[in-house]
């Protein structure tokens, strides 16, 4: 009866798969829309653009695509990093006649016999998306209904970060290239230098220098970072995608490298959807249940955990492994499926917490689902998790909880309330909330953990692809600004029709569903994620160090510098100002 329930639940899911197949496009070699914006023309180009120009210029800025950059000319990247860190460098190569069959190489990178292997530098072309904007005075803000595209003011902007081998270079254009080098821990103090070679079929080979000054401090690896990351995972929409079916090995073959490249974050959390469409329908990919609940002739009730043990398993596998968010008793919808033996079809029960049938449906399945938990060794690491739900609803859904079992860890990303704060294990607060110091520690003595959230309702700082690239690191500092334990976005990978081409989506502002492209293709906005992940992980080493040695001055120093990225300070820099004034006191250590 297992098999079966599961059997119907995946062809439910199938069927809806199979709509969006035929519109989804392939992850290799496409076509950029075109952008309506003005840009210069062909004459201007050609006048001031004789021959094809290559420089540096700042990661911080997104330049348009057939606009001549304004830019001061220059060969050389020169570059800081601890040992164990990413750092971020973006080039621009524009030409007014077309370039066939660019390619980019990058080099060893030396210090004397020391060196930084070519296979930890990456260079890569940036694609262009379509976006649109956060508000305008008809809709309002980034939030609700978006169904008039026309509406709001769109444009192509570079963010796809794509590892292809070649790429045409459009006559009248501009293509940026992003530069990541993951320095090895193992790397010795000094200079280390290099060069990026940029050739085509009608290119001279053009080249870029990169100089990274390593110093002798160490980063951890991602996975001891103590930065608590959470962004919400959708394996549907990678089926979707993909056109492949749902749990199969090519499925799993096609979110490798997706989630390897959340794993890289450093990310903490796998996301588990345990009821159908906890979140009703807000995203292109509904999420299906990956329990199945089957309703006896008796009365009684059995579940199978084969789709959530896979699922765990696989994101356990590429080293998202040390918590395990389940959503969520409390759905929008209030409607919980289970596959009834006695009528042969799925049905739902539609019950509100505090009602009889709510804990009927809740409380046996809670008792059997921690039983198989602790069979498996992930009791301890797993979390019932509710998303934005009330203080009434969620007093409701503990008793329920704690009746099943008392160790059942809570998560609630929403409000602070007092009344069940110490309940909650996982509690996330929207940007603007902050938890009052003598909550925070005693929360941190009972180890449990307290993040931040962005979502549509924040225009600053976000992570959408209008945002500056500066803000997704000014988020992060912000979460050290407020001693919060990390930071959590609703969607990683929830991806519109075409992701590739166009960011827009009918409900929230352009890129609030996704953080990363199809493929394994990183972007701007998550690459600068992680940036102000690693700052906020220098922080803690140095706040650490200073404290253990005395260094009072230091540490003063230093906690004035990240006490400015809050949002009482947001309206004296910019968030490239802030982060390059911050970053000039932080690499001085």
């Amino acid at each position: 009866m297992k098999k079966r329930l599961i059997s119907v639940v995946c062809l439910l899911v199938a069927i809806g798969l199979s709509v969006h197949a035929q519109q989804s496009r392939p992850t290799g070699s496409y076509e950029e829309l075109n952008d309506t914006k003005p840009h210069d023309s062909e004459a201007m180009w050609k006048q001031q653009v004789k021959v094809a120009q290559l420089s540096w210029a700042t990661s911080n800025m997104r330049y348009a695509k057939f606009v001549i950059p304004q830019t001061k000319k220059s060969l050389v990247w020169n570059t800081l990093a601890w040992r164990g860190e990413r750092v971020n460098g973006q080039a621009l190569l524009w030409s007014s006649e077309e370039l066939r069959n660019v390619t980019l190489e990058a080099s060893t990178l030396k210090c004397g016999s020391a060196v930084i292997p070519a296979e930890a530098v990456k260079a890569s072309f940036v694609r262009y998306v379509m976006t649109d904007e956060y508000s305008n005075e008809a809709k309002g803000s980034g939030c609700g209904a978006r169904p008039d595209k026309s509406v709001f003011d769109s444009s192509i902007v570079e963010d796809v970060i794509d590892p292809v081998k070649a790429l045409d270079v459009q006559a009248c254009s501009t293509r940026p290239i992003w530069v990541n080098v993951w320095v090895p821990q193992s790397a010795k103090a000094g200079i280390y230098k290099g060069v990026i070679t940029v050739k085509g079929e009608n290119l001279k080979p053009m080249k870029l220098q990169i100089a990274v000054n390593v110093k002798n401090r160490v980063l951890p690896l991602p996975k001891d970072w103590k930065f608590h990351l959470d962004l919400w995972q959708n394996p549907y929409s990678v089926a979707r995608y993909e056109n492949v079916p749902l749990w199969s090995k090519e499925h799993f073959d096609a979110m490798r490298p997706v989630m390897k490249e959340l794993s890289d974050a450093g990310q903490k959390v796998i996301t588990a959807s345990i009821i159908y469409k906890p979140w009703n329908g807000q995203t292109e990919d509904y999420f299906s249940s990956m329990i199945g609940h089957t309703k006896h002739l008796d009365g009684s009730w059995t579940y199978d955990y084969t789709v959530f043990d896979k699922w765990v398993e696989f994101m356990m596998s590429v080293g998202i492994d040390q918590q395990i968010n389940c959503y969520t008793m409390i759905p929008w919808a209030l409607s919980f499926d289970y596959f009834d033996e006695a009528s042969n079809e799925i049905k739902f029960v539609n019950a509100k917490p505090g009602d009889p049938a709510y804990e009927a449906y809740w409380l046996p399945f809670l008792k059997d689902f921690a039983s198989h938990l602790r069979t498996k060794g992930w009791f301890g690491k797993t979390a019932i998790a509710m998303d934005e739900r009330g203080l009434e609803a969620m007093k409701e859904a503990i008793k329920v909880i704690r009746k099943a079992d008392t160790d059942w860890k809570i998560a609630l990303a929403g409000s602070y309330h007092k009344e069940i704060e110490p309940e909650l294990y996982d509690l996330c607060l929207g940007i603007g909330g902050n938890f009052p110091p003598e909550v925070k520690a005693a929360r941190e003595k009972r180890g449990q953990v307290s993040t931040y959230y962005t979502c549509c309702s924040t225009n600053f700082p976000n992570e959408f692809t209008f945002s500056p690239p500066a803000e997704a690191v000014w988020a992060m500092w912000n979460a050290a600004a407020l001693n919060f334990d990390g930071f959590l976005r609703w969607a990683y990978n929830s991806w519109t029709k075409d992701p590739l081409l166009d960011s827009r989506f009918r409900s929230f502002a352009a890129g609030d569903c996704y953080q990363v492209y199809p493929g394994g293709r990183s972007s701007i906005r998550m690459e600068k994620m992680v940036e102000g992940i690693q700052d906020f992980e220098k922080i803690r080493l140095l706040r650490d160090e200073f404290k253990a040695k005395g260094q009072i001055d230091k540490l003063k120093k230093l906690n004035g510098v990240v006490s400015l990225f809050t949002l009482e300070n947001a309206s004296k820099h910019s968030a490239e100002e802030a982060v390059e004034m911050a970053r000039s006191v932080l690499n001085s250590y």
